[in-house]
């Protein structure tokens, strides 16, 4: 007699962009005998809670980047090169946008198969923008904020995102001077200061919004004109019902024309928790989530947002998502990867929440700055 068929637990993040799709996988993939059914969580929970804890109570976990090495520490994932040939490591990283497939290289080996692409790009309503005004460069957001509602995405960990991809707008990566540093003293001060006229112009409300939120309003008010730096999120650039409108994504802001767009990776991968047993049937499942046909039709029709660059560049996959991943190509290709080390995600929530604590408090950056950076030494000599 036949033992039971073995039942997948995963756990994902609670909007389209992350259940749709791998929903409706489950239920096709149930005619072909793997069972498997997928759980959410709360998109803060996704960013802060603990995978050691998620590896506990399921098989699949979707997660992002920046949490591995919390993971690799707890021993809680089995990396891809344990279930995975190295030609099919070797197709994923030269077919993935950007950084996506390396962003989950961590201690000599990758910890998650990349799913989808994100990373901050330009959102606006053109509708409520002046006409034939130009929104390529920080200089003329801050000049846009005087005439049209403009924010910035401050809430949990991204007024630290936000910071770090204006910097990187200046053209200096955040956390790459191998003094250890933060950032460099003029480049925090100008970052901040565009953050800081942001603010000003800002109701204090809107310092809470996440960016599914950000999104949510900009699609269903005229509250908000203009985002420059919000997670993408495909599902906006649509209109899906009556009474909402379609939001406009572009590249993230640069300093000057010439120079690259300045964002922060994001994106989700599928992590297997140790407690797995990776049979042919699951990693079939895994292997077809990244595959050219599932990344170009099934996962965008879904709701999905894919990894794979060939799907960015898609014809009829922008024609059906009105040139959402055209339009924001060249800022995934360029996006910053953030570091992974354990202790990461707390550094960056604490950080976060001083930097908006001291936004909203009018602190000048001669006060906030040194504070970041001494909360970020901290960090940096606990893992020596």
């Amino acid at each position: 007699m036949k033992g039971e068929a073995k039942e997948y637990r995963g756990l994902t993040w609670n909007h389209p962009r992350g259940f749709r799709a791998l929903d409706e996988s489950a239920r096709s993939w149930s005619e072909k005998g793997l069972h498997l059914g997928w759980a959410r969580q709360s998109l803060e929970e996704f960013e802060s809670r603990s995978i050691a804890e998620v590896c506990s109570k399921y098989d699949l976990v979707v997660l992002d980047h920046p949490h591995l090495g919390e993971a690799v520490e707890a021993g809680c994932l089995i990396p891809l090169e344990d279930w995975c040939e190295a030609h099919e490591l070797s197709r994923l990283r030269q077919e993935t946008i950007g950084h996506v497939f390396d962003s989950y290289f961590y201690e000599g080996k990758h910890w998650a198969l990349p799913l989808d692409a994100a990373t901050q790009v330009l959102a606006c309503r053109p509708d409520l923008l002046p006409p034939s005004y130009s929104i390529d460069e920080w200089e003329a957001i801050c000049r846009l904020s005087e005439v049209a509602p403009v924010i910035i995405s401050l809430a949990g960990p991204h007024a630290l995102l936000t910071f770090f991809s204006i910097c990187l707008g200046f053209g200096e990566p955040p956390l790459s001077s191998r003094s250890g540093r933060l950032i460099s003293r003029e480049t925090g001060e100008r970052a901040f200061k565009v953050m800081s006229i942001l603010v000003d112009k800002m109701e204090a409300s809107a310092a809470c919004l996440n960016p599914i939120q950000i999104l949510e309003t900009m699609a269903t008010s005229d509250s908000i004109a203009c985002c420059p730096l919000v997670y993408g999120y495909v599902n906006y650039s649509v209109v899906s019902d009556a009474g909402r409108r379609a939001i406009s994504f572009k590249n993230a802001p640069r300093f000057l024309t010439g120079n690259l767009p300045g964002s922060t990776l994001g994106g989700t991968g599928i992590g297997v928790s140790l407690q797995t047993s990776m049979t042919p049937e699951l990693k079939s499942y895994l292997l077809w989530l990244v595959s050219l046909e599932t990344q170009r039709g099934f996962l965008p029709h879904w709701d999905g947002q894919p990894c794979l660059r060939s799907a960015w560049l898609d014809s009829e996959v922008n024609r059906q998502w009105n040139s959402f991943y055209l339009d924001t190509a060249e800022t995934v290709e360029h996006a910053w990867v953030r570091p992974r080390f354990p202790g990461y995600i707390k550094f960056q929530t604490e950080a976060s929440a001083l930097l908006r604590t001291g936004l909203l408090a009018r602190a000048p950056a001669s006060t906030l700055l040194p504070q970041l950076s001494t909360l970020y030494e901290s960090y940096q000599n606990n893992r020596s």
